[in-house]
């Protein structure tokens, strides 16, 4: 990260009181940011900036504060509030490299590109910034070659999820004919066996309704012989009755 030198210059008893207390602060904001105390610089670098809030070296190094924090949002909002007023070229190239490296940690490639750029705009032989430029633009077309196969990966699945669906469903439509006909079929069966029981059973009902009284051949002969011996019977009672008959009977005419 970029970090502004104060410049002292010449000023009036008042504004030199006012300013000596900016740069007592901004001294020992310095002093913790090297011994990486970033939360109590950034209070000194709050307390210099409360006393003059158009500081920019006061500003500047509360953003750097803020940054080492990874207090990426704020160091971004102090950098660009720096770049927007500064009116020197070269504070507003390095607020420009510093909000490029705030937004770039934030994942916010596409604008810590146009940052690095603005910031080579004001200061074209910065190597850094070149360097932090490409970097970004490397980054960015890494990300988007990975959005297009996470895309395409994406676009692959749904085909094949759909594929397998439509196979699920061949299948499950290829099942359902396959037990329709196993059903026919055995209806079929069901249906051929019904007949044949039927032709049997009517067949059957055929031939005992065609011989009705068919008798057997024994049968045929014990009614015979019944009715033999009723005939015998019946002659032997006519006989008896002509021999014992009662004749007529005599009156006597007295």
């Amino acid at each position: 990260m970029k970090r502004l030198i104060i410049i002292i210059s010449l000023l009036t008893p008042a504004t030199l009181l006012f300013g000596q207390k900016e740069k007592r602060y901004i001294h020992q904001g310095n002093k913790l940011y090297e011994q990486q105390k970033y939360a109590e610089a950034e209070a000194s670098y709050k307390k210099s900036v409360a006393q003059a809030k158009t500081s920019e070296p006061g500003n500047f190094n509360l953003g750097d504060a803020l940054y080492k924090q990874k207090k990426f949002d704020l160091s971004a909002q102090k950098f660009t509030e720096i770049a927007g007023s500064a009116k020197d070229k070269s504070v507003k190239a390095q607020a420009y490299h510093n909000l490029g490296n705030s937004l770039f940690q934030s994942k916010k490639l596409e604008e810590s590109i146009d940052a690095y750029k603005k910031a080579l705009l004001n200061n074209p032989k910065d190597d850094q910034t070149r360097y932090n430029l490409a970097y970004a633009q490397e980054k960015l077309k890494q990300q988007q070659q990975q959005d297009q196969k996470d895309k395409n990966k994406d676009k692959n699945k749904k085909d094949q999820d759909k594929k397998d669906q439509n196979k699920d469903q061949d299948k499950k439509d290829q099942d359902k004919k396959d037990q329709d006909k196993k059903d026919q079929n055995k209806d079929q069966k069901n249906q051929d066996k019904k007949d044949q029981d039927k032709n049997k059973q009517d067949q059957k009902d055929q031939q005992q309704g065609q011989q009705p009284n068919q008798l057997s051949k024994a049968d045929a002969e014990r009614m015979l012989e019944a009715l033999n011996q009723q005939e015998k019977n019946t002659q032997d009672k006519l006989k008896n009755k002509k021999a014992t008959g009662v004749k007529g009977r005599i009156v006597k005419d007295w």
